[in-house]
């Protein structure tokens, strides 16, 4: 495995607590812009723009425990306002005409706060000049989410308020920030969601990924109604994710919230992964956050507190591909907390179907055990889904070889 301690002078810090995320990236939580009740735990469904659909390359939704109310002054400095999205022709440097009162994009775009330096990574700062902002469709208490286009390319970016009032959140904040931006400029993968760039400025920070128009796996299954997803697709986009996982494993990376909110939909069905915003280095297990994540999807290790490694994104993993084979939401009948207390208390997990074919539930079950250690790598996940997709391309073959052989009759 590569050291990633390579990149640890980049880290700062670790934050703490026992808050749900530990970070800004889990702070309140993002919304939909036309929600205007308080974020209760898993409350946040899909989200999408009003132009048709489509994901950002960063999770929006469910968190677990957080609060919306803003102590900042950028994102209320005109009150909450509820923007449609217009038809207005972006142009560079500039926002829509929608969203001409939107403070925040205004801080960004405007040229008399200077662009200040990435550090270590001044070659992915973004010419603001080539960034059109359209409008925002998710924000949470210090940050919101919008979609544009940087240089011509449809692209999601994440807008991050410095707290004024608040310093200690303002450090962590930028420590978190500056995480995210080293860990997308050092991942490099097919099936991670592309980094386009960053800047940094005295109030606001942005971030830029590749915008995803199929939308996250969750957005996926439920516009098929909980239907699954087709046995040959599901083990693809499996193959997928794994792949990636086990490319972010092998730099010494965890994510931390591998879920379906932030697996996103290409145009040619493959998977990206996204949201790093919580994801870090793996150091000593002692100096981990805990509760980061999302219940449904969350280790029982995570859950209690206790020292955690890579394999709590194996864990993660096996709910993953339980959604992908059932097409439904684990733990559908719970609330989260009631989830989350059944899997460390009770020793609770999804059922497997009966018609699963075993070589899946085999994955499932290994993935999800209570013991890290009984967990495989994703190294060993991809080779077991590689003859899992071997078997499932030979079953076909036969059931058409037996077609093709019945016997023929006279009418």
């Amino acid at each position: 495995m590569a050291d990633g301690s390579k990149f640890a002078g980049f880290m700062g810090g670790g934050g703490g607590g026992n808050v749900v995320g530990n970070g800004f990236y889990d702070m309140g939580f993002y919304r939909k812009l036309d929600e205007v009740s308080n974020m209760s735990v898993d409350s946040v469904g899909s989200l999408q723009t009003s132009t048709g659909g489509g994901s950002v390359a960063m999770s929006l939704e469910n968190s677990s425990v957080g609060s919306n109310n803003s102590r900042t002054g950028i994102l209320h400095h005109t009150g909450l306002r509820l923007f449609s999205v217009g038809h207005s022709v972006l142009r560079p440097g500039r926002v829509s005409h929608a969203m001409n009162e939107d403070a925040l994009a205004q801080t960004l775009i405007d040229p008399r706060y200077p662009t200040e330096s990435l550090e270590n990574y001044d070659e992915w700062t973004i010419d603001l000049r080539k960034l059109s902002m359209g409008v925002a469709f998710a924000q949470g208490a210090f940050g919101k989410l919008y979609r544009g286009t940087y240089d011509g390319e449809d692209v999601a970016i994440k807008l991050l308020e410095k707290p004024e009032n608040d310093p200690e959140r303002a450090q962590l904040m930028e420590q978190q920030f500056g995480q995210e931006v080293m860990m997308l400029a050092n991942l490099k993968h097919p099936n991670i969601v592309r980094f386009i760039g960053a800047c940094r400025k005295p109030l606001v920070w942005c971030i830029v990924t590749e915008y995803a128009k199929g939308g996250s796996v969750r957005q996926f299954l439920m516009k098929r109604q909980n239907r699954s997803v087709p046995l040959k697709l599901a083990v693809k986009q499996a193959l997928d994710i794994a792949k990636g996982m086990e490319y972010v494993h092998e730099l010494g990376f965890i994510h931390r919230d591998l879920k379906s909110d932030n697996l996103l939909i290409f145009a040619d069905k493959s998977i990206k992964i996204a949201d790093f915003g919580v994801a870090r280095i793996e150091v000593k297990p002692e100096g981990m956050t805990p509760e980061t994540g999302t219940y449904r999807w969350m280790a029982p290790e995570m859950i209690q507190h206790r020292p955690y490694n890579q394999k709590v994104d194996v864990y993660s993993f096996g709910i993953v591909l339980w959604e992908l084979i059932t097409g439904m939401l684990p733990f559908q009948n719970m609330s989260a907390v009631q989830a989350a207390f059944a899997v460390v208390n009770k020793g609770v997990r999804p059922v497997v179907p009966q018609d699963c074919l075993p070589a899946l539930g085999e994955i499932m079950t290994r993935c999800w055990d209570a013991d890290p250690d009984v967990r495989p790598s994703f190294s060993e996940i991809v080779r077991m889904l590689e003859s899992a997709q071997e078997e499932i391309v030979n079953t076909v073959r036969k059931a058409r070889f037996r077609c093709c052989m019945q016997p023929m009759t006279i009418d």
